[in-house]
C-alpha cells in the first residue's frame, strides 16, 4: 500500500500553534500517512528561532532570498512531493501563509482538507467564503476524522493542471534545496548556527542549478 505524504499547513509562530500543528501531524502519522511540517522539516526550522527577536545580520542582509527559498521549498513539497494538503484554520483569523498554501493546492488540483475546531471566526461564526469555498464549505471539526477525510479526497480522480512558469521555477529551486537539506552532514548542526546553515543551504542549492 502506498504511503501518502501529506503537507500540513497552518499557523506555527508560537508554542500553542506549533502544538496544534504537531497534533494534526501525529494523528496522520498514526494513521499510516507520512507528514511534512514546515516548522519541523523545512527551512522554517532554522528561521523560527529568530521570529521573536532581531534577525542576525547574516540573515537580514539576504532576507528576500531567504523568504524566496522558504517559499520555493514549501511549494515543492506541497505541489510536487506531497499527495494532499491539510490546512489548519484555527485562530482568530486564518494564518496568511496557510491561505496562500491552500490557494496553491487548489490551483494545482491537489486533494485539500480543511480542519477547524476553534469557535472563533470573523464573519458571524464563519470564515471568509473565498477561503472556505476552496473545499465547498466542508470543514473537518475533529482530529480523529482527518484520516478518513483525506482517504476520501485521495480516492478521487486527480486533476492534471498546467502550472505557470514562475511557480515551476520556484518548485525546481525548492527541489534542489530539499536535496541539499537531506544530504547535510550531521556535523554541521553541532558547529554552525541556524543562520549559517540557511546561508550554506541556499548557496549549495544555487550551485546545483
Amino acid at each position: 500500500m502506498k504511503k501518502f505524504r501529506i503537507y500540513c499547513s497552518g499557523p506555527l509562530f508560537c508554542a500553542e500553534e506549533i502544538g496544534g500543528m504537531s497534533a494534526i501531524a501525529k494523528v496522520l502519522d498514526d494513521a499510516g500517512f507520512q507528514t511534512f511540517l514546515p516548522h519541523r522539516d523545512g527551512l522554517e526550522s532554522y528561521i523560527l528561532c529568530f521570529s521573536n527577536a532581531s534577525f542576525p545580520s547574516t540573515i537580514s542582509a539576504i532576507r528576500t532570498r531567504v523568504d524566496y527559498a522558504i517559499f520555493s521549498l514549501d511549494a515543492y513539497e506541497l505541489i510536487e512531493r506531497c499527495s494532499a494538503v491539510v490546512c489548519n484554520l484555527n485562530g482568530r483569523v486564518p494564518d496568511e501563509g496557510m491561505i496562500v498554501e491552500a490557494s496553491l493546492a487548489y490551483a494545482a488540483g491537489k486533494p485539500l482538507v480543511f480542519f477547524k475546531n476553534d469557535l472563533r471566526a470573523p464573519f458571524g461564526g464563519y470564515d471568509n467564503s473565498m477561503l472556505t469555498s476552496l473545499v465547498r464549505g466542508k470543514i473537518v471539526k475533529r482530529l480523529k476524522e482527518l484520516p478518513s477525510a483525506l482517504e476520501y479526497e485521495l480516492s478521487r480522480e486527480p486533476e492534471l493542471i498546467s502550472l505557470p512558469g514562475g511557480l515551476k521555477k520556484a518548485i525546481s529551486y525548492g527541489k534542489r534545496i530539499s536535496s541539499v537539506l537531506e544530504n547535510l552532514p550531521d556535523k554541521i548542526f553541532g558547529k554552525n548556527s541556524p543562520d549559517e546553515i540557511v546561508s550554506q543551504v541556499m548557496e549549495e542549492a544555487l550551485k546545483e542549478h
